[in-house]
């Protein structure tokens, strides 16, 4: 999906920049499962934000919680990343 991204700065200590790394996820890895039309993306059953499922291009298969800021051009602002078991 073509998306642009907001992301805090690197040193914000409450940005997303910090809690993705708390999870040991890079920016990078953010964008390889954000930016991958095929990846699916569903509602959160806890928070009702997007969330899109991804392979990165470091093999790891992550969750990706953003909220969505525009839908025209489509704007995600990334809230956490986790690793999650792959699919079966």
């Amino acid at each position: 999906m073509l998306i642009d991204i907001i992301w805090d700065l690197d040193d914000e200590p409450q940005g997303n920049v910090q809690h993705i790394a708390e999870h040991g996820v890079t920016k990078d890895e953010v964008e390889d499962v954000l930016h991958n039309p095929r990846n699916p993306t569903v509602e959160s059953r806890s928070s009702g934000n997007p969330t899109t499922f991804g392979y990165t291009t470091t093999g790891r298969h992550l969750a990706v919680i953003w909220e969505r800021v525009s839908d025209s051009p489509l704007i995600a602002y990334p809230i956490t990343a986790y690793d999650v078991p792959e699919p079966r």
